[in-house]
């Protein structure tokens, strides 16, 4: 049965590719004269792909008659509008239901350069295990990652790639860019080295690779990550066809030492050597691997006539009809011995001596989806949004029974849905959008979402100041694995109720004096979560989050004064911990060596949360627990910097946890019984080509 699904929507995928391909050849760049180039006068503006010569010059407007001739712009896509496209190199996300993208920035500026850790740039953080490469834990609780499928994944969220985030880009010349940092002996060393390309062969048509290599070998015994995430895309962005394919592949290698048996041998006393320290793991290891594939079409008909004055469909009536595929095929395996394990676990159900978990998951995911644009893209009324998808889900783990039975095929559901949507605009003033999806029957059955945001945008002298307001609202089924779980050190049975979670965010924010103030109420009604035993437990009482957060930036001459600052209350610290304060500050002089050519920051960044029950975590299941052993914060982690950007290189020299040992308290850990790295030196660069 799997191989007969798996060969029929392979023909489904060849054979609308093959078609869409038919619809919209993909034309190759034409050699182009100066004057063949500035040959459009319409109202539209002028080529902004082509406003160079070869020298880097600006070309002479050598315009001739139009009339007889008129040669479109070359990015035709309804998709993006005029300021987008006159830009020479832009980026975007698809969207895997809906006939749209979301903008995103490349990376190529100074600011915050200086995170090297992906899951530090965001907001105020995370908690995490010490290590580049390592699990992590958003400490803000609305970014925290909920998978619905395969949630061993979690923890190692922040290193992912998907095809929500996979990078898309239209570039006007070949752009490369090599990143590189490292830190510390080669027997301890931390690495962190990506490499992206991308390329157009028409200026609709690119593709690009992304490659990370994320990791380190660690201070303490046991202790080695290391991350590899590739995205590999193609994208065509049509008058009418547009379609969005792409390779996934991510792995992650962890040795596991399951936290210090002590944690006093840092708090209270000093070693000159981290590796005398005890651990209380010396042979567990963690590996995930994810493989996925997706495709996302669609072919629009305009609804009346097209001219010679319309240079894309996004201004005319028109249907889109459209297809999205999705692969992906997770396993993950864990191993460890008796012999150095000790009593870190209390049960060994399947093997007294070792441990070898494995399991996996697959899911197979097409959906059908109609897209009508009433007016134009812009009106109060853009477009109206409809599909259906069917997902086919596989899990497979051991369990006794299968040599009973003599079934080892594993478990197969199927979940049906139906969903759509609505968006919207007012010139520049208000943006709205909405959309619902539901589970009428199969697997996850009666499972609702619903989601509205509106923003309100005001301009006082001509800078804008924008009021948004969302609310949401899901009903969800048990993931499969917090239900049914068999393993050598953990097995449950579980029967539990629809997660429900309403929520409620407003944001206020005013570019031109760097301010963002906003706020979110949560509640959350049956929450799964996992109990101190790292059990996963739903809870009997309903629980309320709220959370405050302030952004602001004060620039006085060359000197920047950032700061975030987040606030959290919750009604049940043993279902949803949070710290009451969490803070990252970043304070820097910037200023030019060389106007022009070089530039230069010099600062130190500062990074703390109050007390509380943070998380624990459990190797054996990868996933951060509701510990109840001790409290854990009030300890500042500072990092000092200096980045420069020479040109197209970016260069930084960083002293990590420069305040180890400064401020009396040794108290750095944000996760129970990990302690965070000591001081260490770290050198980087990045380096941008564009040709």
């Amino acid at each position: 049965m799997r191989n007969k699904l798996l060969n029929f929507n392979a023909i489904i995928f060849v054979g609308i590719v093959f078609i869409g391909l038919l619809l919209s050849p993909l034309h190759t760049y034409a050699q182009r004269s100066t004057n063949d180039i500035n040959q459009d006068n319409t109202s539209l503006g002028a080529n902004p792909f082509n406003t160079e010569n070869q020298d880097g010059e600006e070309k002479q407007d050598n315009a001739k008659d139009s009339t007889k001739q008129r040669v479109r712009k070359p990015l035709e896509s309804y998709l993006f509008n005029d300021s987008i496209r006159r830009m020479p190199n832009f980026s975007w996300h698809v969207d895997l239901y809906r006939n749209s993208v979301n903008m995103s920035t490349i990376d190529t500026l100074l600011n915050l350069f200086q995170l090297d850790y992906p899951y530090l740039r965001d907001d105020v953080g995370d908690a995490y295990l010490g290590q580049l490469g390592g699990a992590s834990i958003p400490l803000n609780y609305i970014d925290r990652p909920e998978y619905r499928n395969f949630e061993f994944a979690d923890a190692f969220n922040a290193y992912y790639y998907t095809p929500e985030n996979a990078p898309q880009y239209n570039v006007k010349a070949p752009f490369t860019q090599f990143h590189y940092m490292n830190a510390g002996q080669k027997s301890k060393l931390e690495e962190n080295f990506q490499i992206r390309h991308a390329q157009n062969i028409s200026p609709s048509t690119g593709f690009n690779i992304d490659y990370k290599s994320r990791g380190a070998k660690g201070i303490y015994n046991w202790q080695k990550a290391r991350d590899k995430n590739l995205s590999m895309a193609v994208s065509h962005t049509g008058k009418r066809y547009t379609v969005h394919a792409g390779y996934i592949y991510n792995a992650v290698n962890i040795r596991e030492n399951g936290g210090l048996v002590n944690d006093y041998d840092i708090t209270d006393t000093v070693h000159e050597l981290p590796l005398n320290i005890p651990v209380r793991l010396h042979d567990a290891e963690n590996r995930l691997r994810n493989h996925s594939y997706y495709l996302v079409q669609s072919y629009g008909v305009p609804l009346s006539k097209l001219t010679e004055d319309d240079f894309s469909i996004a201004d005319n009536s028109s249907i889109f009809f459209g297809h999205a595929f999705e692969y992906h095929n997770w396993n993950k395996q864990y191993t460890d011995t008796k012999s150095k394990s000790g009593d870190f676990y209390d049960n060994w159900y399947i093997d007294p001596n070792e441990t070898n978990d494995s399991i996996a998951e697959r899911l197979i995911s097409n959906r059908v989806f109609i897209q009508m644009q009433p007016w134009d893209r812009d009106g109060i009324l853009g477009t109206l949004d409809a599909g259906f998808g069917i997902d086919n889900h596989h899990y497979y783990s051991f369990n006794p029974d299968n040599f009973l039975t003599g079934d080892f095929d594993g478990t197969t559901k199927n979940s049906y849905y139906v969903y759509g949507g609505l968006d919207g605009k007012v010139k520049k003033y208000v943006d709205w959008n909405g959309d619902i999806r539901f589970h009428p029957f199969g697997y996850r059955a009666g499972d609702l979402s619903i989601n509205g945001k509106i923003s309100l945008r005001a301009f006082i002298k001509g800078e804008p100041l924008t009021l948004s307001g969302s609310v949401f609202f899901e009903s969800k089924s048990p993931g499969h694995w917090n239900e049914n779980y068999f393993s050598n050190h953990f097995v449950w049975s579980n029967s539990f109720d629809k997660e429900n979670e309403t929520r409620f965010e407003v944001t206020l924010n005013v570019p031109s004096i760097g301010l963002e103030v906003g706020g979110y109420q949560s509640l959350l009604v049956d929450k799964i979560y996992y109990n101190k035993e790292s059990l996963p437990t739903q809870s009997n009482e309903a629980v309320s989050v709220t959370g405050l957060y302030t952004k602001k930036d004060f620039t006085i001459g060359g000197f920047h004064l950032n700061h975030r600052v987040l606030l959290q209350w919750s009604t049940s610290q043993d279902v949803v911990p949070v710290p009451l304060a969490s803070a990252f500050l970043s304070y820097y002089y910037e200023f030019n060596v060389v106007k022009n050519v070089l530039r230069m920051q010099i600062g130190i960044d500062g990074r703390y949360n109050t007390k509380y029950y943070a998380f624990g975590y459990n190797p054996a299941i990868a996933q951060f627990y509701n510990q109840r052993e001790a409290e854990i914060g009030n300890y500042p982690m500072l990092d000092a910097f200096v980045g420069a950007k020479w040109r197209r290189m970016r260069i930084l020299i960083k002293m990590q946890h420069a305040n180890e040992d400064l401020f009396g308290s040794r108290d750095y850990f944000t996760v129970l019984h990990y302690p965070q790295n000591k001081r260490a030196f770290k050198f980087g660069l990045s380096w941008s080509f564009y040709d």
